[in-house]
């Protein structure tokens, strides 16, 4: 199984990268988590001969802004996109005229479906618990492969998201704050918060993404991360567009 990391900024592009896309490329299934500018890049990784799974994690704008380049696809096997229960309204208004070509004119097969909390096999499956940010967030938790990849972004420090990662072969989740940062009144992860997720969920790797764009101005910053917490974290990725790892 790999993982590539499409985009790897939070809120906005900017010399650092893309706003957030992860793509998980199984033996039969490609499944990507967010949407944001990222996922543009899907087609420079996968052939489009298997059938595509997209799991969205909120409505914030740098998480679903990529959408508009569905249209550039030519999924043979069709695209299921997942979202939050309640938030298909949302997604039904952007993905629509005259912002972009609206889903029932992509050229290919494309559902959209609403998850619930819980457990859902999709023919795989996916768990997603609510995290903690100011808007309603779903993390997620997938099991293919006899692999356990779980993604959780945007979010403060969660019980949901320690559940998530239990054991994970690699714990994905966000770090939008500097190490020491806090962000009370609107909830991020900094190094130090998802190192401790990662070790009371007993994930074999953790991989930082989601880099707050007007916090982590240059991809040297991220690098200092990774310098810093390596050794408190064995097996630490800190990720940058168009990295691939093998899980």
């Amino acid at each position: 199984m790999k993982v590539t990391f499409l985009g790897t900024n939070g809120w906005y592009d900017s010399v650092t990268g893309n706003t957030v896309s992860v793509l998980v490329q199984s033996e039969d299934y490609d499944i990507i988590f967010d949407a944001g500018n990222g996922i543009a890049k899907a087609d420079r990784y996968i052939t489009q001969d298997k059938p595509v799974f997209l799991f969205l994690s909120h409505m914030h704008i740098d998480h679903i802004t990529g959408l508009h380049t569905l249209c550039k696809f030519r999924f043979r096997k069709g695209l299921k996109i997942f979202t939050q229960a309640g938030t298909l309204g949302q997604l039904g208004t952007f993905v629509n005229e005259p912002y972009t070509v609206p889903f029932k004119e992509l050229p290919f097969k494309n559902e959209v479906r609403e998850l619930i909390a819980g457990t859902h096999y999709l023919p795989f499956t996916v768990t997603c618990l609510p995290l903690i940010h100011p808007a309603p967030c779903f993390g997620y938790r997938l099991e293919l492969d006899e692999k356990v990849i779980a993604y959780c972004t945007d979010t403060g420090v969660c019980d949901n998201a320690v559940t998530l990662g239990c054991n994970a072969d690699m714990l994905i989740t966000e770090c939008g704050l500097k190490p020491g940062d806090e962000s009370p009144g609107w909830p991020h992860l900094n190094p130090e918060m998802a190192i401790r997720i990662a070790k009371e969920a007993g994930a074999r790797r953790l991989a930082l993404t989601h880099f707050g764009a007007e916090v982590y101005r240059t991809l040297e910053e991220r690098r200092a991360v990774h310098e810093r917490f390596a050794a408190e974290c064995p097996g630490l990725v800190v990720a940058n567009d168009d990295l691939t790892i093998t899980v």
